[in-house]
């Protein structure tokens, strides 16, 4: 129990000195699990071992605390298993496209050994990256099918500084639809990732105009990216994370409210399976499970369900039923056209 505490204090001291803005007491009560009175007597026992901790003017009423330990720092040793982590998190990013990311996923690694040996607990060091390499031997990342679209070399970079700096963006895009090129100006607003990764920007000659007229841009589809020297102003009330949360993966459209039953051997599958941030699922006593939440992007959505089979009934909305019913129909007729013609042998 002790060496648990002492654990639990050398975790909080971390969060401390990493944290810029500092801790509020509820943060450190609920990174602790403990009650106030509790995460208190840990505050007072970092301070009287390090003899730094200071409250951070926050400009509210609820006070925060950081730790200013340089000392700390020297006791702080990276695992063969974070290591790890990072190394499988770059490789993923490669897979999905995201090459810039995954280098600095990669020089973030790199930086990380490079400290630990800069202290002067090389042996150690070595240790880690034995048990590293041993690692990744038995570890690795399960190919999925998807797109792989490598973006354009420094485009991210470039797109985070224009969005950070409110600067109007130009680019040559592939128009999915029509397969023809344009140059475009856009404001950039923020960055999704998903299979794909998307900019959400709203096109400068559209500011001012009536709705927001903000929209995804495949980022696999732009080129020859550049900053122009024309900045805008940010609608101060968008929020990244809640315009996400509209669609069911990347499609913006009208939101609806979507209930999905799942039955048969799909239920144990559909308990753990997120279809959306702020979904509720409901057992019931038949065996049967129910999945709720509100999103737009319809014909995604059937492309999705078509993979749960027969197991899945969807019984809100109307229009979801009967595009799925649609794409199922033609799917159906063009195989088995194929079929009566003999295509695809055996």
């Amino acid at each position: 129990m002790r060496y648990e505490r002492m654990t639990q204090l050398f975790d909080l001291a971390l969060e401390l000195v990493a944290s810029r803005r500092g801790l509020t007491m509820a943060e450190v009560q609920a990174l602790l699990g403990v009650s106030r009175r509790t995460a208190e007597r840990q505050l007072q026992a970092l301070d009287q071992a390090f003899g730094m901790v200071e409250d951070v003017d926050s400009g509210s009423r609820r006070k925060r605390w950081r730790l200013q330990a340089p000392a700390l720092r020297q006791l702080v040793r990276v695992s063969a298993e974070e290591l790890a982590e990072l190394t499988l998190a770059a490789e993923s990013l490669d897979r999905a496209g995201l090459g810039e990311r995954a280098a600095t996923v990669r020089a973030l690694a790199t930086k990380l050994r490079a400290v630990q040996r800069g202290d002067g607990s090389s042996q150690a060091a070595d240790g880690v990256d034995a048990e590293l390499e041993a690692l990744m031997r038995t570890e690795g990342t399960a190919l999925r099918p998807g797109p792989r679209h490598q973006l354009a070399p420094g485009v991210l970079a470039l797109l985070r500084h224009c969005i950070r700096h409110q600067r109007v963006v130009a680019f040559d895009y592939l128009a999915q639809a029509s397969g023809r090129r344009r140059r475009r100006r856009v404001q950039p607003y923020g960055v999704l990732t998903g299979n794909r990764a998307f900019l959400v920007a709203r096109e400068a000659r559209l500011a001012g105009k009536s709705g927001d007229g903000l929209r995804l841009w495949r980022l696999g589809n732009v080129e020859n990216a550049a900053a122009t020297d024309e900045t805008f102003e940010r609608d101060a009330e968008f929020d990244l994370a809640r315009y996400a949360r509209q669609s069911f993966g990347t499609f913006q459209e009208r939101p609806a409210n979507v209930v999905l039953r799942f039955s048969g051997s799909a239920v144990r599958d559909a308990k753990g399976f997120v279809f959306h941030p702020e979904q509720t699922v409901q057992p019931h006593e038949d065996g049967t499970l129910t999945v709720r939440f509100r999103a737009g992007g319809i014909d995604e959505m059937c492309w999705h369900l078509v993979t749960w089979g027969d197991q899945v009934v969807v019984e809100q909305p109307l229009r979801l039923r009967r595009r799925l019913a649609e794409m199922c129909a033609a799917l159906a007729a063009h195989h088995g056209a194929a079929k009566s013609r003999g295509a695809g042998g055996r």
